[in-house]
């Protein structure tokens, strides 16, 4: 029989007893709920949505305000409140403050990688770098495929010169990601350690990855001009003014490029573009004033000068100018001023040896001139100028035989010029060699130039032998400096007297985003100077 419908019919007494019982079951349980049976906990993370609204936002008033109510509700244990406020104690300078709220966070999650990280960057920016170093390597433990980390530490590493170490880690990160920052931090090791070559290579790899990063097109070309490879500096800086028309240290270095090789109108048009973004570069003025300089518009050349010496008067090479400009002008004592200063911060430098010898000499401190030449020659193994302005002092002082032997080491440096390079020497240079070598009685020409025959030399007359037999003084070493001045104005320096690829600025990690500096001058590998 199929079952009875109860649609319509009353319910038996026992259902509704059921029923009765079952709703006063459901509000016993409601009072019970409503009472202390359970207790209603707080949410941690219901204003976490605020917090980072505000922290992008970059309203950090804001931003703390709701973090300080989070934290009261939460009893100090909302992590992310604490992080975010770590984080805006750092971006306001309080690096200690921010460290000790990193490690709050660290220790309510110890098995979280990035509180660690955060941990070591404070440290890190603390000048901690060996403390960094272990907080990262433990975070290394937790994640092991972070090419952040691995690039850190080898910044770390950097900074405590363990280069080694650091390019096993820059290696490691770019094994698991590649990045620019990666690449260019792998590049100043060797520019560090003095490799251009491998600088080279490394910078190569990255404009390969990154072909529109016009800072890693500016520093290889940079690289190849410090090269003398003129070509593939002009190409790479050209790209990098493709991609950026404003890029100020392409712009200045294609500008020093030109002055390089005696465009003095065509750079200074390039200078007066850089003076409208960096008007407070000290290279910029160093190389306009050069441009004056080779221009021979010494008063214009030695004011720019000193606006960059200003801007930076530690730098040895803006010194070096100023000593050389005021010694192309016969000021003497102020040419003695500015080279003893750039002496007294660069006193490897043979040449600058040699320029004070020149002022003293023309200040009639001859002794003190003596001395000044002996350490140029100590230290300038290779520039044949240093020995013939020696021999030049020595030989008017009377002392011939010294002089003979300054003369015969002139001579040795130029034999290992002619071979290994194609060199032009100065006119004015071998015309006072030859006249030392006739007064010397060691020939009229030097190796370096074919002998003249001069028609006139036939028809001299007996008193004119004579008297060129008289040994004649040859005059002050005026004309030698203002001849050195010429040749070496727009000379490239030597490798290791601060070239364009020294590091001026520290590298930073890649963290956070940092402000962007206006020019950094001493970021040579930036920037070129005209010496």
């Amino acid at each position: 029989m199929a079952p009875a419908s109860l649609e319509g019919s009353a319910p038996c007494g026992n259902y509704r007893k059921g029923l009765l019982a079952f709703s006063s079951l459901v509000n016993i349980l409601r009072s019970g709920i409503a009472g202390s049976y359970a207790p209603e906990f707080p949410i941690l993370e219901k204003q976490n949505w605020l917090i980072h609204l505000h922290y992008i936002r970059k309203d950090y008033e804001a931003c703390k305000a709701v973090i300080k109510e989070q934290l009261q509700e939460t009893q100090g244990l909302c992590e992310y409140a604490i992080y975010v406020q770590a984080l805006i104690f750092r971006l306001e300078g309080n690096i200690q403050e921010s460290l000790e709220l990193f490690q709050t966070c660290a220790v309510l999650s110890p098995q979280c990688a990035d509180n660690l990280k955060q941990v070591a960057r404070s440290l890190f920016l603390l000048g901690k770098h060996k403390a960094a170093i272990e907080v990262y390597s433990e975070a290394a433990k937790l994640n092991q495929k972070d090419w952040e980390i691995c690039h850190n530490l080898g910044v770390c590493y950097i900074y405590l010169k363990q280069f080694n170490k650091a390019q096993d880690q820059l290696h490691n990160a770019l094994h698991l990601n590649r990045h620019d920052l990666t690449y260019i931090m792998l590049g100043k090791i060797h520019l560090l350690e003095g490799d251009l070559d491998k600088a080279i290579e490394i910078y190569k790899k990255a404009v390969e990855f990154s072909p529109e990063n016009t800072e890693l097109l500016t520093t290889l070309g940079l690289l190849y001009l410090q090269l003398g490879i003129y070509q593939k500096a002009f190409e790479h800086l050209g790209n990098a003014l493709t991609y950026d028309p404003t890029n100020y240290k392409a712009i200045l270095a294609a500008g020093s490029m030109m002055q390089t090789h005696g465009d003095f109108d065509v750079a200074l048009t390039k200078y007066r573009v850089v003076a409208c973004a960096v008007p407070e570069s000290p290279p910029l003025w160093n190389n306009i004033g050069m441009c004056f300089f080779g221009k021979k518009k010494y008063v214009a050349a030695i004011s720019c000068l000193k606006r960059a010496n200003y801007l930076a008067p530690f730098d040895w090479k803006i010194l070096y100018n100023l000593g050389l400009v005021h010694l192309t002008m016969q000021q003497y004592a102020s040419a003695f001023h500015f080279l003893s200063a750039a002496i007294n911060f660069q006193p490897k430098m043979g040449e600058l040896y040699m320029l004070l010898a020149v002022a003293l000499t023309n200040l009639e401190d001859i002794e003190n001139a003596k001395r000044a030449y002996a350490e140029a020659v100590r230290l300038d193994k290779c520039n044949p100028l240093v020995n013939l302005n020696y021999a030049v002092l020595l030989y008017n002082q009377g002392e011939k035989r010294a002089a003979l032997t300054q003369y015969q080491e002139m001579e040795k440096k130029v034999n290992l010029l002619k071979d290994s390079s194609s060199l032009e020497f100065d006119s004015e240079m071998v015309e006072m060699a030859q006249k030392l070598g006739a007064a010397l009685q060691v020939g009229e020409a030097l190796v370096w130039t074919k002998p003249v025959k001069d028609p006139k030399s036939k028809h001299r007359s007996p008193s004119a032998s004579k008297a060129a037999s008289v040994p004649q003084p040859l005059g002050s070493n005026q004309a030698l400096g203002q001849a050195m001045s010429s040749a070496a104005a727009y000379r490239k320096l030597p490798s290791g007297a601060g070239g364009t690829s020294q590091l001026t600025k520290p590298p930073s990690l890649p963290l956070e985003p940092e402000p962007t500096e206006e020019a950094h001058p001493t970021e040579a590998s930036a920037q070129i100077r005209e010496k």
